[in-house]
């Protein structure tokens, strides 16, 4: 039933009177308590601008990538946020890698929203007391977000025209919206007079209604997103390349000997699926490089200058070499690492066409992203077979992995080596240049520490009384493992035994059959390498050059 109440209020002060309509449809009005005020519409309002602005420069940037009209990063999420990790402190990073592992860029991602979100509340509380001085705010944000789109590799001017865009739309919405309700109320006209259909008196909006403008301005804000990866098309585009790419034939294919996989439940296998590999880079988004378009140049203090394409890559005699890769942020105990079969061209080869002068000693990789890592010459010019890198474990290199070319260096640490969607290898000196992780106080070289691992029983664990497997892995890159041994509750050190070895440059498998006994034990592991060295008992952070120390934790049997 449509009713209509009309209230007649005399306005003593200015001598007339104000007259106020409310229509429902027989619903009751919203509470008092449900009501809120200017500052919470304020913030809606700011939230539904920053929602505008990020969604129509993404939407754009999309169409602008589609159609090869930009060389960098145009979406404002991935330049902030890619920016932000550019410069990111080397304790920042050990933080965020230690504390969540390979979900950290999740959670760089969850916090650029959260920030995102909190601005745009911000400018819509200044929007409350001045609309000039909202579009000020706005402003100076786009301005940030604009030098950050520019820091970008490859970046050019057309990058800056998504945001650009998105930022008039948010600064016209927030106007409009703001002269119509952030003062005076988001629903209805925003004077005084004006009639509602939400039961709320003037000056004031539901919070159902704030509530749900809210969610609906965030969902709004991440559909845009979502159709701005979608409408760029370059995920597709790399994903159908990938499909379509057989994986070259070998010589010499990997054998992985008997006994290399001891077969323990729990134990890291010895090659590990290509899902479960882990990932560490600095690439906020994985870049979806389609290889028809991929080209790696040999540039630098060599006699030839060299550009590489696809087609011309897969017509190279391929090599297959297994290698464990590690990253130097691995502590000790740490996960960040794995064993694959890797199928590639040697760079040897490479740097051999291109002829290397003399007083060189160093190559400068870059990645597609902007990343670099300065190699040792030495390490991508010996008997240690590193690679250009385009199958893992007989299959395509997934995306996040550097599909479609990366770098594998046996024996050295991921950060000054392992670089991924590689487009260009400059010969140069270490006095000349520097990759992406030394300025930041990592060191220049960066070859692996001998390190082992419990996998298994984890730590913290309660155990039957009996014999015990207590298993997991060791490493020695380039140099192997001869030996490992455990220690139970500070006793004497106990050959475990060992896997079979397949490689130098790939880990082992180890194993001790532990007589436990009730109690509570601690546990010890230390591995030697080949040429007879155990590793150090010394604990060490991963910075600046890797973690030390021995592996334990700590068991109930019971």
């Amino acid at each position: 039933m449509l009713a209509a109440v009309v209230r007649a209020a005399q306005d003593h002060s200015r001598g007339r009177t104000v007259v106020r309509v409310s229509l429902n449809r027989g619903a009751a009005p919203d509470r008092p308590g449900d009501r809120v005020g200017p500052a919470a519409r304020g913030a809606l309002v700011g939230l539904a601008a920053g929602a505008v602005t990020v969604g129509v420069a993404e939407v754009l940037a999309g169409v602008a990538q589609r159609a090869a009209w930009t060389g960098g990063t145009p979406s404002p999420i991935d330049a902030v946020g890619g920016a932000f990790v550019d410069r990111t402190p080397p304790w920042l990073k050990d933080f965020a890698v230690t504390t969540f592992g390979t979900s950290d860029k999740i959670v760089l991602y969850a916090g650029i929203v959260v920030t995102l979100v909190v601005l745009a509340c911000g400018v819509g509380l200044v929007a409350v007391r001045t609309v000039r001085g909202a579009l000020v705010a706005l402003a100076l944000l786009v301005g940030v977000a604009l030098a950050a789109v520019l820091s970008r590799p490859h970046a050019a001017v057309t990058d800056l025209v998504p945001l650009l865009l998105g930022g008039l739309a948010g600064m016209w919405a927030l106007s409009r919206w703001s002269a119509g309700g952030v003062g005076t109320g988001v629903v209805g006209t925003g004077v005084a007079g004006s009639a509602s259909r939400t039961g709320t008196t003037p000056g004031t909006v539901s919070r159902r209604v704030l509530v749900g403008s809210g969610i609906a301005a965030i969902v709004g804000g991440a559909a845009a997103v979502a159709v701005g990866r979608l409408v760029a098309g370059s995920a597709r585009a790399g994903a159908a390349a990938r499909a379509a790419f057989v994986v070259p034939r070998v010589a010499t294919p990997v054998v992985v000997p008997a006994g290399a996989d001891l077969g323990i439940a729990g134990v890291t296998p010895f090659v590990v699926p290509n899902a479960d590999f882990y990932r560490i880079d600095t690439a906020l988004v994985v870049p979806q490089v389609d290889p028809a378009t991929w080209s790696l140049r040999v540039t630098g203090l060599v006699d030839r200058e060299i550009t590489l394409d696809w087609p011309t890559l897969l017509a190279k005699p391929m090599q297959e070499s297994m290698v464990t890769l590690m990253c130097v942020s691995n502590e000790v105990g740490g996960t960040l690492n794995g064993n694959a079969v890797w199928t590639g061209w040697p760079v040897r080869e490479l740097l051999r066409e291109a002829g290397v002068r003399d007083g060189a000693d160093m190559v400068l990789s870059t990645s597609v992203d902007g990343f670099t890592a300065g190699t040792p010459l030495e390490a991508l010019t010996d008997d240690r077979n590193a690679l250009l890198v385009v199958a893992q474990n007989g299959q395509p290199l997934l995306p996040e992995h550097g599909f479609p070319v990366r770098l594998v260096v046996p024996g050295l640490y991921g950060y000054v080596s392992a670089t991924k969607w590689v487009t260009e290898l400059k010969v140069t000196t270490f006095a000349a240049d520097q990759g992406y992780w030394t300025p930041r106080g990592w060191s220049a070289l960066g070859p692996v520490k001998t390190q082992s691992r419990i996998d298994v029983p984890r730590d913290g664990a309660t155990v039957a009384a009996g014999t015990v497997a207590v298993a997991g892995v060791a490493w020695a890159q380039h140099r192997g493992i001869a030996g490992v041994q455990v220690q139970v509750d500070g006793g004497p050190w106990v050959d475990a035994r060992l896997g079979a070895d397949a490689t130098s440059d790939a880990w082992r498998q180890w194993v001790y059959e532990w007589p436990a006994t009730s109690g509570r034990h601690t546990i010890g592991i230390r591995a030697i390498d080949a040429t007879g060295q155990p590793q150090t008992a010394e604990l060490a952070p991963p910075a600046p050059n890797g973690a030390t120390g021995h592996h334990t934790i700590t068991v109930t049997v019971s």
